[in-house]
């Protein structure tokens, strides 16, 4: 065949591969519209303090009020306006009431805590057995529940709950409290119906890539958790790490907002001691804040306080316990000592 009859063809593959080069490069980038309350910075908050807990099936062991107020001014005083709170139950109620109460100037994303209604025991490295029928029936009882007392401060505080996100992490295939994607696209529907406020989903990066599509097409925006820390990655890597996790995700769901919902850097960490500090924790927080502000991505970093109830308590190194920008006691730590 003469070149001359190949031309057409060969300019119009050269054009969609100069197109396709271009989008494999392209930087995600929102506009400022796609801000949760307008920030980028934002925190993840639960007040427990040394010898405090949620409900662990005895009953809640829960800051006083005179804590939670503590802890929102120290929050304020270092420009954390910006809250994830993760369920509807009595110490979020009472972490409302103190905002509105004291006419704080802090915004809220709201959350609706989900248990299991699927026994994940052969998913779930820490469940050693099944869960049992009966249990899954009362936990899908109690769910509807939390959801309705999450409507319920949803419309109370309506001028202080800016989102509202249904379950955390309960779709993932490592966690201990799984519910089906169709069920929690129920709970969304529901919750959508009920509330003027977006509505999301906070889970895993892999999982909105891999299975995303129909709780994406459901909800008001994106809610996305990534820890490099916990895939690895060393200090260095971690920015850009981070940044293709959320550049996959919008590349599979690109019709959709997102915001960051979860990530951070341990100071103390048994499982990655020698990524495990002050130093990293603050580069690492330093660098997402430039980052998140370029982009116009909200970034709710985990998480204001140490929680020593957290993971195994024969491990007091373990970084479940050791994810706070400020110690336990509320002494900062590097990252917010300069704030």
């Amino acid at each position: 065949m003469a070149i001359y009859k190949l031309l057409p063809n060969i300019k119009i593959f050269v054009a969609l591969l100069f197109i396709s080069s271009v989008q494999a490069n392209e930087k995600f980038s929102q506009s400022a519209n796609d801000l949760l309350q307008g920030q980028t910075i934002a925190i993840a908050y639960s007040g427990f303090r040394a010898g405090q807990h949620p409900d662990r099936g005895d009953g809640a062991v829960n800051p006083s009020d005179k804590e939670i107020l503590e802890d929102l001014n120290i929050l304020l005083a270092h420009d954390l306006t910006l809250i994830r709170l993760y369920d509807s139950g009595e110490n979020t109620a009472t972490t409302l009431k103190l905002i509105k109460q004291h006419q704080l100037p802090i915004k809220v994303l709201l959350g609706m805590w989900l248990e299991a209604e699927v026994s994940n025991h052969l998913g779930c490295a820490w469940l050693e057995q099944p869960i049992p029928e009966s249990e899954l029936s009362v936990n899908k009882i109690n769910n509807m529940k939390e959801i309705q007392r999450g409507i319920h401060l949803a419309k109370a505080y309506s001028d202080i709950v800016i989102a509202v996100n249904v379950g955390n992490e309960a779709l993932v295939d490592w966690n201990d409290h799984m519910v089906t994607v169709e069920s929690i696209i129920d709970y969304v529907k529901h919750v959508k119906k009920s509330i003027k406020q977006p509505v999301t989903v906070a889970d895993n990066y892999e999982w909105w890539i891999r299975d995303g599509a129909s709780l994406a097409a459901e909800v008001d925006f994106i809610g996305v958790h990534t820890y490099p820390a916990w895939e690895n990655k060393t200090i260095e890597e971690a920015l850009a790490y981070t940044i293709k996790n959320i550049e996959d995700v919008h590349q599979a769901l690109p019709n959709k907002s997102i915001a960051i919902l979860e990530g951070g850097w341990a100071t103390t960490a048994k499982e990655f001691a020698a990524q495990a500090n002050e130093e990293n924790q603050q580069r690492y927080f330093n660098d997402i804040k430039k980052w998140a502000k370029t982009t116009n991505t909200t970034f709710f970093f985990f998480e204001a306080f140490d929680e020593p109830w957290k993971g195994n308590p024969a491990n007091l190194e373990g970084a479940e316990k050791h994810w706070g920008l400020f110690n336990v006691d509320r002494t900062p730590k590097q990252a917010m000592k300069a704030k």
